[in-house]
């Protein structure tokens, strides 16, 4: 390089560091927040502990069973999720850790009055419930993977088969659809009796296969066909209250396809929430739908268990997970984020990626995946509506979200997927306080120090090389 200017080459031959006065080099690259640009109204981030699953956390001894608690649940030490998927149980044993059905025997008819049998434990999911609530959780979704055996073309509530009744499945037994609608609304009634209020109900899971555990297959058109039963039933029973979710569709695009049949259907009216997982194609793009959608299930299922942030992008990484996220809240526009199951042993599927924590014994370990979803489930709350961000620089290497929280704070996510850390200022926001948390190979939601300027702006917003910050901004409004 000529350098010809002596004021040039003066400045040339000083450090590059933030000490230099002279150094214009250092400004931070800046995020401009956009409150008036509005997107989706946010429900939560949640996870279930459906097949036995809540009994790693229960037998845990104490003072074990608490943190884990904690881990879960805290605002301030933890993830802060704020939504339970619970499975309903149509299993007539525990074996392989299905779920117990309450309606063990057919009544004989569809409209012979049912014996409901409930044991008050629901395969461990009231007593996790019931934690949750400690904590303020509002959000009890209530997802049944397939209809008692009886109640189905097969006989069995394993391996497929239709609910008697919908279009294209008749039985010799009768037409069972308003007995299914009778079973859920008896299931939101038990959960009452232990102080659980049930949000959402959901009467299908991945109905596009048919597995050797509970499962029950169905078309739009067949899952519009009860939802007119069910939408109705709740109304009578006093469970207006209560959203119907559908239909839990193994990808992205299978649920594309049964949200546009609920639509032609005439029943998308009647739904809460569209719900869908992520195992057969990703989020890319948006449901056809004006209701709320929802992922409701995704992990790594193949990959062996890992506690990494970033291992070159791997399917169990943190850094992963926390782009996926990313991606389901902007690309997707979802009200909610929920991953499988938060705790799992050794034993079970191999050992492999598909929990958030593993429980050992008496001892626990946690994923850099919980990670991951504390700095979103944490900082952006229920009723939060996320907002336009821009700026920041960094090329392709940042992604930023930021969130209205319902008291007025506002949430600002940004992932670095460069090598090298950068720090950001924010505007936009009229900041009066705020705070901040970076998560990376060596950090857990660790807190960072952040400046605000008395013009508002919020400077120091360090993001690690392939990490991720999250920054909650207190304003006078």
């Amino acid at each position: 390089m000529h350098i010809s200017n002596p004021l040039t080459a003066a400045l040339a031959a000083l450090p590059l560091t933030s000490a230099n006065p002279l150094d214009t080099r250092q400004s931070s690259p800046t995020l401009t927040v956009n409150l008036a640009q509005k997107y989706q109204e946010i429900d939560g981030f949640g996870f279930s502990e459906a097949f036995q699953r809540a009994y790693n956390i229960y037998n845990l001894p104490e003072p074990k069973r608490s943190q884990l608690v904690d881990l879960l649940f805290s605002v301030t030490t933890g993830a802060g999720f704020t939504i339970v998927r619970n499975g309903i149980g149509s299993s007539q044993s525990s074996q392989s850790d299905w779920m117990n059905t309450f309606l063990p025997a057919s009544p004989g008819s569809p409209t012979a009055e049912p014996a409901y049998v409930w044991d008050g434990k629901d395969s461990g999911q009231v007593w996790v419930s019931q934690q949750a609530l400690r904590y303020g959780v509002k959000t009890f979704y209530g997802d049944a993977w397939s209809a008692p055996g009886f109640m189905k073309t097969n006989g069995k509530d394993t391996n497929g088969g239709q609910l008697c009744g919908v279009s294209g499945a008749s039985c010799s037994s009768g037409d069972w659809k308003q007995a299914y609608a009778n079973y859920l609304v008896k299931y939101i009634q038990f959960y009452q009796q232990s102080g659980i209020d049930v949000t959402h109900i959901g009467f299908l899971n991945e109905p596009d296969m048919s597995t050797s555990y509970a499962s029950m297959q169905s078309t739009g058109q067949q899952s519009a066909d009860f939802i007119k039963v069910l939408y109705p039933t709740l109304q009578k029973a006093g469970l207006s209250n209560v959203s119907i979710a559908c239909c839990e569709a193994t990808g992205w695009q299978a649920q594309s396809t049964m949200t546009a049949a609920l639509k032609a259907a005439g029943v998308e009216n009647m739904l809460g929430v569209v719900t869908a997982h992520t195992y057969t194609s990703g989020i890319s793009g948006t449901q056809p739908t004006t209701r709320k959608v929802w992922e409701t299930e995704c992990s790594d299922l193949s990959g062996g268990w890992s506690t990494a942030w970033y291992t070159n992008g791997a399917a169990g990484d943190g850094f992963t997970w926390a782009n996926n996220i990313y991606t389901g809240l902007t690309t997707g526009n979802v009200s909610a984020y929920l991953w499988w199951v938060a705790t799992q042993d050794k034993a079970t599927n191999n050992n492999n990626n598909e929990k958030l924590i593993l429980v050992d014994g008496n001892t626990y370990t946690v994923s850099k995946r919980f990670w991951a979803f504390a700095q979103y489930s944490r900082t952006i709350r229920p009723k939060a509506v996320r907002v336009g961000v821009s700026g920041g620089g960094g090329g392709s290497n940042l992604r930023s979200t930021a969130f209205l929280n319902a008291d007025g704070s506002i949430a600002v996510n940004v992932i670095n997927s460069g090598a090298g850390a950068v720090t950001l200022s924010v505007v936009g926001t009229g900041a009066t306080a705020a705070r901040g948390w970076k998560t990376d190979g060596s950090n857990d939601m660790t807190e960072i120090a952040v400046v605000v300027g008395t013009d508002g702006t919020v400077s120091g917003v360090s993001v690690p090389g392939r990490g991720l910050t999250s920054v909650v901004i207190s304003t006078a409004s």
